[in-house]
């Protein structure tokens, strides 16, 4: 079994390994204790794993109870998480018990944020069923639901008690899910891992621990340094605000990873642009994307992509930080004229 240790005021670990969705009430019980677990899940990873999990949770004592959302970035909203909020009150969950997100980004999302709020925080836990969730959005504590103005526009920092990442979920993923989660994968790569980009260019399969295990340490050595998303945190940006603009005009029908793969693409092109990188950086880029089968070209126009972006949570005033590459495995944090989107970053194909 891997483990990284997650050094935030409250530390925790990230365990990846086969098999460990049977294991879970264990490794839960051990650092969160509690007499009631909520599992937070949606309705197709409840049809899948959520009867493992209780097995689990129950053998560690537990007594379980369940919400389960829709499938989807529809469901990540503040109606939802009202609903949940009043499900804990109505089931008595106090201070001591725990929440249990078991799906993708959604679930984690919209659950650790419940948990940061309910009785002013409660202790919660992921266990993330995509590979996006495994390698991003379960780990560093940030939890949200969006508005209809942009994406995760409402939330809080909220580190969870343990993350345990099944990889043996993770191997038996739909293709198109677990293609979604590619796209962050290559954002670690882009950032700050040259060598992880050669092995997904080069490794047909994967070493699938190894790549979640890779960006778990990346994520954690970011947000040792800056939990609050104050510095070197924005990095993992890259690729996300024209991505994020690109979800919102999509009205949330777009899926995340397919989004993100369209905003590394523009963002990476505006970095030629200015100069900041040669067009190889793009060009590899581009073959890396299309190895995997994500997108590349907007189906949006640049004064759009431009307009959306003024929701952004990083803009400032007229500027916007934005994560640009220098090459591949190097990223750097600029501030960019909003104004100056549409002309920089949107390229007609």
């Amino acid at each position: 079994m891997r483990s990284v240790r997650i050094k935030t005021k409250d530390e925790y670990e990230v365990l990846i390994d086969a098999g460990l969705i049977d294991r879970a009430g264990e490794y839960i019980y051990s650092v969160a204790g509690g007499e009631i677990a909520v599992v937070v899940t949606d309705d197709n990873v409840a049809v899948l794993y959520l009867e493992r999990l209780r097995a689990s949770l129950h053998k560690s004592g537990y007594k379980t109870v369940v919400f389960t959302i829709r499938n989807g970035e529809a469901s990540k909203n503040i109606f939802t998480l009202s609903r949940v909020l009043e499900f804990l009150a109505e089931k008595r969950v106090t201070r001591t018990d725990i929440i249990v997100a078991l799906g993708g980004g959604v679930v984690g999302d919209l659950a650790g944020f419940a948990a940061a709020v309910y009785m002013r925080g409660i202790s919660y836990v992921q266990v993330p069923t995509t590979l996006l969730a495994a390698v991003d959005s379960s780990v560093g504590g940030k939890t949200a639901v969006d508005l209809d103005a942009g994406k995760n526009l409402a939330g809080a920092f909220h580190q969870p008690r343990i993350v345990i990442c099944d990889r043996s979920i993770l191997e038996k993923l739909p293709p198109r899910i677990f293609v979604d989660g590619c796209a962050e994968v290559i954002k670690y790569a882009m950032v700050t891992d040259a060598e992880l980009f050669d092995m997904l260019l080069n490794q047909s399969p994967i070493d699938l621990e190894e790549v979640i295990f890779r960006c778990v340490r990346i994520k954690r050595d970011l947000v040792s340094e800056d939990e609050f998303e104050n510095g070197a945190r924005k990095l993992l940006s890259f690729g996300h605000t024209v991505g994020h603009a690109v979800e919102l005009l999509s009205k949330f029908n777009m899926a995340h990873g397919q989004a993100v793969s369209i905003g590394m693409a523009l963002e990476t092109m505006a970095a030629v642009k200015i100069g900041m990188c040669g067009e190889d950086c793009y060009t590899d880029l581009i073959g890396l994307l299309h190895k995997y089968g994500l997108p590349y070209k907007s189906p949006y126009s640049g004064d759009r992509i431009a307009r959306a972006v003024l929701a952004d949570k990083k803009r400032r005033s007229g500027n916007i930080v934005m994560a640009l590459p220098r090459r591949i495995g190097k990223c750097i944090l600029c501030d960019v004229e909003v104004e100056k989107l549409e002309r920089i970053i949107f390229t007609k194909s």
